[in-house]
């Protein structure tokens, strides 16, 4: 029997592939290859068909694969808008969800600060990332083609505890509603923890 997850990723991509975009790759930003779209996805090699959505070759029914079945309904044929970047809070319509936005996303990565900047070039590798330009340490993770996060991290000293921020690129609700956003936010942190450890 089908979990929720699976029902919901498969009613959605029903609901794209009876009406496929002429330029879905494009919306994408994905590689078209036959009726396959191929693209990275939260540090891994996704592909997105009417049969289903795989990572590195394994079918994903979870909270990954919904996200990136939302992605592939939304999103459209604009280019990424990387500034100014946006946090959270600031997205429409987001105060009932911050408090679990904070505590999945950023203080999540809190205990691990200073791991995540020793591994800071394998994460950057895995998300094909760049280097940042504030805080202590921070760094732009591209988790899904059209969607970049920037993660700004301070180090702990004697006055201050670490912290950990994370914002999204300018016009990442124009691929993603607001529940998808989040759960991006949460498991490209779960990603971050899994690299470091």
């Amino acid at each position: 029997m089908p979990t929720n997850y699976e029902t919901l990723i498969d009613r959605n991509i029903s609901r794209l592939f009876s009406q496929t975009p002429p330029d879905l790759h494009i919306r994408l930003g994905a590689e078209k290859k036959g009726d396959s779209y191929s693209f990275q996805a939260l540090g891994e090699a996704c592909c997105l068909n009417a049969s289903g959505i795989t990572f590195s070759g394994t079918r994903v029914g979870d909270p990954r694969g919904l996200i990136i079945s939302l992605y592939a309904l939304h999103a459209v044929p604009e280019q990424m808008i990387l500034e100014p970047f946006k946090s959270f809070k600031d997205l429409p319509d987001s105060m009932p969800y911050q408090g679990a936005f904070s505590a999945n996303s950023e203080r999540i990565l809190v205990p691990h600060v200073r791991r995540i900047k020793a591994k800071e070039k394998d994460i950057k590798e895995a998300f094909h990332g760049t280097d940042g330009v504030s805080g202590d340490f921070s760094f732009l993770l591209h988790p899904l083609p059209k969607i970049a996060l920037c993660y700004i991290f301070y180090l702990d000293d004697e006055e201050f505890p670490a912290s950990a921020t994370c914002l999204f690129s300018s016009n990442a609700l124009s691929y993603l509603p607001l529940d998808g956003l989040a759960d991006l936010g949460e498991y490209t942190s779960k990603e971050i923890i899994r690299i470091i450890a």
